[in-house]
């Protein structure tokens, strides 16, 4: 046995023991405060697999380009065959060059994967399918070219240049050119039957900026006032890729006009058109031509990612296949991806997915790992052959409780869920060192909800405790002063308007947290305080629904992609109609105050300097951003339980025998990880 195997047993020892104190309650009712200076209060254990932040290196300078080029064996048949063009000419004249992590990988294999369902979309997206324009590097803090080769943004910040890959194709061979934008964004973007509402990132405070082609590689973004976060819009979870999360919506910023306008009623004929309805068993144009946009479901559909769809996500077993086209390309001129297919296998619920992985039928697989199965996966790596790695997020809250502030169907709970010192009250109520242990294995942070201490908009240590003491006494007197005196027989505050015990509703779902059961755990800690919490569980499409309805009081999400918060709709404070902070606040936003309901002050205060950092230039863009985040961790409209954990996709299981494996990823929605590894470079070993 090995010194790693020796290690790897001592640890899961170790775990196991951890896991079964876990069930000890805390009774600690003084004051327990996050410990300055502390990331992160991990484990021994956790420390041992956390690594460094590393990964693939894009290269943009011409004199380390590869002056010849290598294909897959399969692919040089073909070639040698007449059934595809030599691989120089595929690729085109501006490959997308990367150095792989630690060395040049070799060709084949199948990596093994799992997935839920048909709409386990972003499985397939986060691993295989990264299409954006422009990218982020390992760390986070750089944007890097992708398939875009470069961007220009004018001193004004108005006009943002984009320059394509000269020769670049589809995977199906057929050129790939500005008129691909265009037709995306004035057949598809600008109709208002496939596009009724307008995409956010296409607008500058409230107003549409446009795309217009100036030669068949190059593109021009016209906003009608300065735009200068607008590459970081296109690098990241919103931005702009065919099929980046919402090219399946038609939001994608360029497709395939070749194939798409056979279904596009403006370019086939009305008989062409029922034809394919009837054929295909569509109602509308609309639901037939968003089908086949759709990477995912469509094997037909030309894509540029490294890998395609052959066999539906539809179907039990999602394959995809190397694209014969690929712009990927390592150092030494060899044609990515190393390895030539992903097959994810349907796993009929989470458990049977962990299960999988324990018992390594999994190449590489964290989405949907659950974090409290880590013990038994650490016992298992020597007979799984796999090693595990831990992946903390830098994007504040794993799980919070999200107050709606816009909540209007009851106005005693809306007064209470829209006063400041009453949320502060909630969270001195909230036990989160015992919740961190029973939970996330003591590896999240007890703190604030503020980002990772590393990324570009942590707003300073002192904000990383605020609010966020365990201490009953403080709560209780906090609550006794904003008039909640009068109990009933059981200890449970009394409304202040003759209406009986003060009831929180706490609205949870099935997600990649236990979110249901730290919600029971929170409803035990408050009684504490005299505070009766309701934990309703829902499937996630009722409970968003119900968001959108302006109609939950609290509800439990993870705070997705705050660590960048101009790359994702931060879950700070209310954005768009489905932001759980609230919702109605959030039309308003979205807007530009044309619908919804007018903010609070506070709350108007920032989003208009979250607003305004779009238009600036990075240095004022990043002091306006910790200025937002100050003011949402102050106000606590968001009250964080556990933060910057592994918990959310961080907990990666990956087989020995794979190559250029980061020890560590930045994890955040915004990084799409494991792909910000560039997956195009892992390969087999053996």
């Amino acid at each position: 046995m090995s010194d790693h195997d020796d290690q790897t047993l001592a640890l899961s020892r170790r775990a196991m023991l951890r896991l079964g104190l876990l069930t000890v309650a805390s009774t600690t009712a003084g004051p327990s405060v996050f410990a300055p200076g502390a990331a992160a209060q991990t484990t021994k254990l956790g420390a041992s697999l956390i690594g460094k932040l590393e990964g693939a290196e894009v290269i943009t300078d011409p004199a380390r380009f590869p002056k010849t080029f290598k294909e897959a064996p399969a692919l040089a048949e073909l070639v040698k065959a007449g059934k595809l063009p030599p691989v120089q000419e595929r690729i085109g004249r501006d490959p997308l060059v990367v150095k792989p992590l630690r060395e040049i990988g070799k060709y084949g294999g199948t990596w093994r994967r799992g997935f839920t369902g048909p709409f386990d979309t972003s499985n397939g997206h986060r691993a295989a399918q990264n299409d954006k324009l422009l990218y982020w590097d390992y760390t986070g803090t750089r944007i890097v070219p992708n398939i875009a080769r470069d961007w220009k943004v004018s001193p004004d910040g108005k006009v943002t240049t984009l320059w394509l890959r000269r020769a670049m194709r589809w995977s199906d061979g057929a050129p790939f050119t500005a008129d691909d934008f265009v037709f995306w964004y004035q057949d598809m973007y600008l109709n208002q039957e496939l596009i009724p509402v307008p995409l956010t990132v296409m607008t500058i405070n409230g107003t549409p900026i446009s795309l217009e082609k100036v030669d068949d590689t190059t593109i021009r973004f016209f906003a009608p006032e300065p735009y200068h976060a607008l590459p970081i819009v296109l690098a990241s979870v919103w931005g702009i890729g065919h099929h980046a999360r919402f090219g399946r919506e038609g939001l994608g910023g360029f497709a395939p006009a070749h194939y798409l306008k056979q279904f596009h009623p403006k370019y086939a004929s009305k008989e062409d058109m029922a034809k394919k309805l009837a054929e295909l068993k569509f109602e509308t144009w609309v639901t037939l031509f968003k089908n086949r946009n759709d990477a995912c479901r469509n094997p037909d559909l030309p894509v540029v990612t490294p890998w395609k769809t052959v066999s539906p996500i539809t179907s039990p077993t999602w394959i995809l296949e190397r694209n014969p086209y690929s712009v990927w390309v390592d150092t030494d001129g060899n044609q990515l991806p190393y390895i030539d297919r992903i097959r994810m296998t349907l796993g009929e619920n989470l458990e049977v997915i962990n299960l999988r992985a324990v018992a390594g039928e999994y190449d590489s697989q964290a989405r949907h790992i659950d974090i409290s199965k880590l013990p038994v996966l650490l016992e298992n790596q020597p007979k799984g052959r796999y090693r595990v790695y831990l992946d903390p997020s830098d994007q504040g809250a794993d799980v919070g409780l999200f107050c709606n502030q816009s909540f209007d169907k009851d106005p005693e709970i809306a007064r209470w869920l829209g006063t400041r010192e009453f949320r502060i009250a909630l969270s001195h109520g909230v036990d989160r060192r015992q919740i961190n242990e029973t939970f996330v294995l003591g590896l999240g942070q007890t703190g604030s909800a503020a980002p990772g201490e590393r990324t570009l908009y942590f707003p300073g240590p002192e904000y990383k405790a605020l609010h966020t003491a365990y201490d009953v006494k403080r709560a209780n007197e906090m609550l006794d002063k904003l008039g909640l005196t009068r109990k009933d027989s059981d200890g449970y505050r009394l409304r202040t308007d003759g209406g009986g015990r003060l009831r929180l509703s706490l609205t949870t779902y099935v997600g990649f947290l236990p979110f249901t059961q730290i919600a029971e755990m929170i409803v035990e800690q408050w009684k504490r305080i005299g505070v009766r919490g309701e934990v309703q569980e829902m499937e996630r499409g009722l409970a968003t629904a119900r968001v959108q309805a302006n109609e939950h009081q609290i509800y439990f999400e993870t705070q997705w992609g705050a660590d960048n918060m101009h790359g994702h709709f931060p879950l700070i404070f209310p954005a768009n109609s489905i932001n759980p902070l609230g919702p109605l606040y959030g039309v308003w936003y979205a807007s530009a105050g044309a619908k919804g309901k007018t903010p609070p002050p506070r709350m108007r205060e920032l989003m208009d300097k979250y607003r305004k950092s779009f238009g600036v230039k990075d240095a004022e863009r990043i002091r306006l951003a910790k200025d937002v985040w100050k003011i949402a961790l102050d106000e606590l409209w968001l009250i964080p339980v556990v933060s910057n954990s592994p918990a959310s996709q961080g907990v990666r299981v990956i087989k020995t025998n794979m190559g250029n494996i980061p020890s560590r990823l930045w994890n955040s929605a915004v990084s799409d990880n494991p792909h910000i590894a560039h997956t195009e470079t892992w390969f087999f070993k053996s």
